[in-house]
């Protein structure tokens, strides 16, 4: 039987403090606690480290990596709890037993957070500087010296954080107000120390090394906790303090990292395209929970329709709009009055791409939501479709999770299609494109020059330019190819002149398409 309970992992790149940090964590922790501690890789003179049997050290003489570093020291634990740490911190007395003492089995758990105020740089002439980089005394020029303290400062004192609408870390002070009690809730977390079992640590791979080395650590701990139906707590009982080492020099961030842009990029493609498999949450529910600054962003959805659909289907898609849509406004834009949406307009026009460009502009004109999602009458939108939250104001973005169904044998078709019938994007900068594109379509008439996708291509030298991207939600939505579609469907990749436009080609079963159910009986 293993005799500790908690297993504390930490990464350590070239870190001046390892031995200062596990020295601390040994002085004040009371229950039945180790450490593991990672030498990844260094390069410079690794400090003394504490003699103790609780205390186990892994070396690699090549870096392999903040996230693989934690990984490697988790797999040596047997304890029940694992806390991850960084190698320049420092521990109330006790901070152990406080945290077990109030864990569940599906949390991550933080101590309140203080600054660490580790060392000043003093000169013979008693001159004294804050932590910082290296280098002569600014007052007199004398060199000068560590001077070791190791003391938290009590303010600022941390214990709500989030992350904006591009996915970056930030403190959170108005939501503090509303953490009332010594247990609280917060929607992510800094990253430097969380506690969770050591069982959820693997099963939710709370350091996916697709990130990379380091970056977006406290999104994904908290995303991964929060979206499989745990929750992320800060235990008010106790305190750990981190030292911040911003200031570049020989006092900046131990591991290089290149490839932080594409840690943030996969992150936010992970969560906001709720692409992670092991949620029962989708993202979406994680803002509306919280409702943070930057994501407090009204939906809409504009629905257009020519009425020349047999009404049954068209029915059965509005039904399948309505589950999605929930509270969503609906704004109905119909060439003949129909009685769907929380408004209608009814434009007496002929059927046509000017008349459907006109039908858009006016809907979103009607609309006072910040998104607008784009729906079609002959699609099935999957309530998951509703779930994506545009993270850019200037971006179009298109669903590319769409698969065909041609209704008069049920063949079912994929590939990754930018369609204007999968279109989320922010309403300001949609109506000012599509009063350009009206006026453009009744000056020189429609063309395929000017297309139906707004943004997907560079052949209109538009005054109002944006750009355009794709997102896939959980489950795919349903394009009905009945005969009277107002574009001709393709489904053989002879049919394409740019065969670039088929990538993800996939011909399905009869009737069978991922998350609908009995599709044949549904559509009969």
């Amino acid at each position: 039987m293993n005799k500790y309970k908690l297993s504390i992992l930490i990464p350590a790149r070239n870190e001046m403090f390892l031995g200062k940090t596990i020295e601390n964590i040994l002085e004040n922790i009371e229950g039945d606690t180790e450490v593991i501690a990672v030498l990844d890789g260094y390069t410079k003179p690794i400090p003394e480290i504490p003699k103790d049997d609780r205390v186990r050290i892994l070396k690699y003489k090549e870096s392999i990596g903040q996230r693989a570093a934690t990984n490697e020291a988790c797999k040596l634990s047997k304890a029940k709890y694992v806390m991850k740490t960084d190698a320049h911190c420092s521990f109330d007395k006790g901070f152990d037993v406080k945290m077990i003492n109030e864990m569940h089995d599906d949390w991550t758990m933080i101590p309140i957070m203080y600054n660490l105020h580790a060392f000043d740089w003093v000169c013979k002439n008693g001159h004294r500087r804050y932590q910082g980089p290296s280098g002569k005394c600014e007052e007199c020029g004398e060199q000068t010296e560590k001077d070791i303290l190791w003391k938290e400062k009590r303010n600022p004192e941390s214990t709500s954080y989030r992350f904006d609408n591009t996915l970056h870390f930030q403190y959170w002070r108005a939501y503090k107000k509303k953490q009332k009690g010594d247990l609280v809730e917060t929607m992510s977390i800094q990253g430097s120390c969380f506690m969770l079992t050591r069982e959820k640590y693997w099963e939710l791979n709370i350091c996916d090394e697709k990130h990379g080395s380091w970056g977006q650590q406290g999104v994904e701990v908290a995303c991964k906790t929060w979206l499989s139906g745990g929750r992320v707590i800060v235990n008010k009982k106790t305190w750990y303090a981190h030292m911040f080492r911003t200031q570049g020099g020989d006092f900046g961030f131990p591991y290089p990292n290149p490839g932080i842009k594409k840690a943030r990029e996969y992150s936010r493609d992970l969560w906001i395209n709720n692409k992670w498999d092991k949620a029962v949450r989708p993202f979406s529910w994680l803002i509306e929970k919280f409702s943070p600054p930057d994501w407090n962003n009204s939906k809409g959805i504009l629905y257009y329709t020519d009425n020349e659909l047999d009404p049954k289907i068209m029915k059965f898609c509005q039904d399948q709009i309505k589950v999605g849509a929930k509270q969503n406004r609906i704004v109905s834009v119909s060439l003949k009055k129909i009685g769907f949406g929380t408004s209608q307009i009814t434009l007496p026009l002929e059927r046509g791409y000017l008349t459907m460009t006109k039908q858009i502009l006016a809907g979103l004109k009607s609309l006072d939501t910040d998104i607008v999602f784009f729906c079609e009458h002959d699609i099935l939108y999957h309530h998951s479709h509703f779930e994506f939250i545009p993270p850019k104001k200037d971006i179009f973005y298109y669903n590319d999770n769409v698969w065909f169904l041609r209704l008069k044998d049920g063949h079912t078709l994929h590939y990754d299609a930018n369609q204007l019938s999968g279109l989320c994007a922010y309403r300001e900068p949609l109506i000012k494109h599509y009063e350009e594109r009206v006026a453009l379509i009744e000056k020189e008439g429609f063309s395929r020059k000017i297309g139906f996708e707004p943004m997907t291509h560079n052949r209109i030298k538009w005054k109002n330019k944006y750009g355009y991207g794709s997102w896939k939600s959980r489950e795919p939505n349903v394009d009905i190819k009945h005969g009277g579609n107002l574009t001709s469907a393709r489904w053989s990749k002879d049919q394409f002149r740019n065969k670039k436009f088929t990538k993800g080609w996939k011909e399905g079963e009869k009737w069978k398409i991922s998350g609908w159910n009995d599709l044949d009986k549904l559509i009969k």
